[in-house]
């Protein structure tokens, strides 16, 4: 990448949709990376017993509307999503993939990492189910029958377009939060717990006093935009709607930092992929061991 192109700041168009762009160059050489953190790892406690699994439940949108009527061309965020994915598979869980109403997932290309092979390897070993996933509408039918020990909404801007709108969503983390099951999310991923509060006053949410990480909205109400890496003002600011319901974020920045509060495991950005991975892997196979 030349210097002229690496200090673009220009959001840059996606011709496949009208007044819509991708991150500019420069964002992207400050962003992303052709591998992550990851540095191994082994469970040998791995679970066996083939009943517990996890359910993930990701966005099928790509298109996020801006205030100023420009497209953000998004989606999932690959590391965040496959990397804690990586984790859990190795650790012994079946995960099963759902879309609220079963259309592809969509990922953000332009954030692969394309030489780093645990994530390259679990996206080949879950690419079918990517793009054909389950219908979250048919998978709330059965909760139970799933055998869900987690829940996982991986992150990316493209969650903010559906999964904090679904009464699927909802019924999903209201049966977590009933049985003790875990819910799993980081950066962005946590708009979606926003779902739980759906048709119920502000003072009645679910995570209500609960602490979590999540992308701070500093970064998007300010060096996002001065960058290109959004091409103009978020529709709305996960951190601002979480705190309106009284949760507290543990997070300023974007560190890598993971918590966990109760049975809500999060992170506060891509950075903390590897972390939450291991931290969710941890956590079900001690849950399954003391079972």
């Amino acid at each position: 990448m030349t210097d002229s192109v690496s200090n673009d700041r220009n959001p840059t168009p996606d011709v496949a949709e009208d007044n819509a762009f991708f991150p500019s160059p420069y964002s992207l050489s400050q962003y992303t990376s052709s591998k992550t953190d990851f540095a191994g790892a082994s469970y040998p406690n791995a679970y066996r017993g083939g009943k517990w699994k996890v359910l993930m439940i990701a966005s099928q949108e790509r298109y996020l509307l801006m205030q100023n009527g420009k497209f953000f061309s998004t989606g999932n965020h690959p590391v965040e999503m496959l990397l804690p994915m990586y984790h859990l598979d190795l650790a012994g869980f079946e995960i099963d993939i759902a879309t609220p109403s079963g259309d592809p997932v969509k990922l953000e290309m332009w954030a692969f990492p394309q030489e780093d092979e645990a994530v390259k390897a679990t996206y080949e070993k879950y690419r079918s189910q990517l793009k054909q996933p389950k219908k979250l509408t048919e998978v709330v039918k059965d909760l139970d029958g799933g055998n869900y020990l987690g829940v996982f909404i991986p992150g990316g801007h493209g969650v903010l377009n559906d999964i904090p709108f679904s009464e699927e969503v909802k019924k999903t983390l209201h049966w977590a939060h009933d049985n003790d099951r875990y819910v799993i999310s980081l950066c962005h991923g946590p708009a979606g717990l926003l779902a739980a509060g759906i048709g119920e006053r502000k003072e009645d949410f679910l995570y209500r006093g609960y602490e979590m990480c999540v992308f701070p909205d500093s970064l998007d109400t300010g060096a996002n935009i001065d960058i290109g890496y959004i091409p103009g003002p978020m529709p709305w600011l996960v951190g601002e709607r979480l705190r309106e319901r009284g949760v507290k974020i543990v997070n300023a920045d974007i560190t890598g930092k993971v918590h966990k509060d109760r049975r809500l495991l999060t992170g506060d950005s891509p950075l903390a992929s590897n972390n939450l991975g291991k931290l969710a892997a941890e956590t079900l196979l001690a849950d399954v061991a003391a079972r």
